[in-house]
């Protein structure tokens, strides 16, 4: 079902990115499958730099926000299959941004909207923004998701 829904929407999973420090991408515990941070990676490059500055990134963020949350879909699946995923419990949006850029929300919308086209009312879910002064490898977004099953 959820292969379907990526076809319909015109997205293709990606390959799970490999981790770049001392961590394994996904664990499951009972129902629930928790995910390390997802940076925005595509095609072994960062779609997007950080700190974020003003508006006019809003939109370019959300995309890599939406790309960490493909990533987190596709590291999911080595721990379950793609079809036992129910739904969306929790997302942590961390977006790198200067003192004065106060929208990490926004951004996170990226991650958020992605996760209710997908998964419908099941991708309804708890969520965080925060802002951070840099992230690893100078991502401007990291994503942190835990799944349902």
């Amino acid at each position: 079902m959820i292969a379907n829904r990526l076809q319909a929407l015109g997205l293709t999973l990606p390959e799970a990115p490999r981790p770049v420090a001392a961590y394994i991408p996904a664990k499951r515990s009972g129902d629930i499958v928790y995910l390390s941070g997802q940076l925005p990676m595509k095609s072994g490059e960062l779609m997007l730099k950080g700190p974020l500055r003003g508006e006019a990134q809003i939109a370019g963020a959300q995309a890599a926000m939406k790309q960490c949350f493909l990533n987190a879909l596709a590291a999911a699946t080595s721990v379950v299959s793609l079809e036992e995923i129910k739904g969306v419990l929790r997302l942590a949006a961390f977006v790198a941004s200067a003192p004065e850029f106060t929208s990490q929300h926004l951004v996170a919308n990226g991650a958020s909207e992605l996760a209710l086209e997908i998964f419908g009312d099941a991708g309804r879910h708890c969520r965080t923004a925060v802002g951070v002064p840099c992230l690893p490898l100078d991502a401007a977004v990291e994503l942190e998701v835990q799944f349902l099953l």
